[in-house]
């Protein structure tokens, strides 16, 4: 899933919203501001640290575009290293961040610990494949490439016309300044405390458990397993998954 959250020049970020997108997607964070002629970029693996380091900088430097990034793995290690945002084909002055699936022309091979945003960003982004992003031919290939995932790129380098760029903004929304790629920071805000209810497998929220399964993917948080093949004794809505997916009960 993954959560991206830009942050408009002069507007405060909402601390807890990143909270809530951090505890819904918690295989890393990272951030980036532009501050003044460089972009101040963090990551780190423990939400907590990256969060306040981020407000930190963003008061010392409130008038420049924002991004913070909440990763849900899917290609690449969960590690500091596969945290969002990446340089630009190393170029310290562009950053992007992601939220979606990529295409499989940048999916890791076996043995490429890297996720598929970190790939675009070393390897295909800077050969231009699309265009000039200051076109609306090169935005559109890139939102088509992109299909429903959503990025934000940050810049400083002179050759772009902006300092910040939103890819298929029309999939996320605004809220107070902030735009946010989906709801899954509310889901987590909304949860009650100590009891998040998203599953440890998929990372979907779930306000109606079934027992210890995941009503959308059939994990059982018991045994570890994904139901039919879950042997626990006790299968608490079962049936329900089942008649999601057209099974028959183990």
């Amino acid at each position: 899933m993954c959560i991206l959250t830009f942050i408009k020049p002069g507007a405060n970020p909402d601390l807890d919203a990143l909270r809530g997108g951090a505890v819904a997607n918690p295989h890393g964070h990272g951030y980036a501001i532009i501050t003044g002629d460089t972009i101040t970029v963090g990551r780190d693996m423990d939400p907590d640290a990256v969060i306040a380091e981020f407000a930190a900088v963003r008061a010392q430097f409130p008038d420049g575009p924002a991004l913070f990034h909440s990763r849900l793995a899917t290609h690449g290690l969960p590690a500091v290293e596969n945290c969002h945002p990446f340089a630009v084909g190393g170029d310290a002055r562009t950053v992007l961040a992601h939220n979606g699936i990529l295409p499989p022309e940048v999916h890791p091979g076996p043995k490429d610990p890297r996720s598929d945003t970190r790939i675009a960003a070393e390897e295909l982004l800077p050969r231009q494949p699309f265009g000039s992003l200051d076109s609306w031919d090169g935005r559109e290939r890139l939102e088509r490439w992109l299909g429903t995932d959503k990025m934000v790129l940050l810049t400083v380098d002179p050759a772009y016309r902006y300092r910040a760029y939103i890819f298929n903004e029309r999939q996320g929304h605004w809220d107070q300044g902030s735009w946010y790629s989906n709801n899954s920071y509310l889901q987590a805000m909304w949860a009650s405390d100590g009891d998040w209810g998203f599953c440890e497998h998929c990372g979907v929220f779930d306000e109606d458990p079934l027992g210890p399964h995941c009503a959308f993917c059939g994990y059982c948080a018991d045994c570890s397993a994904i139901y039919p093949r879950c042997e626990c004794p006790e299968l608490e809505g079962q049936e329900r998954y089942a008649d999601l997916f057209d099974l028959e009960p183990a």
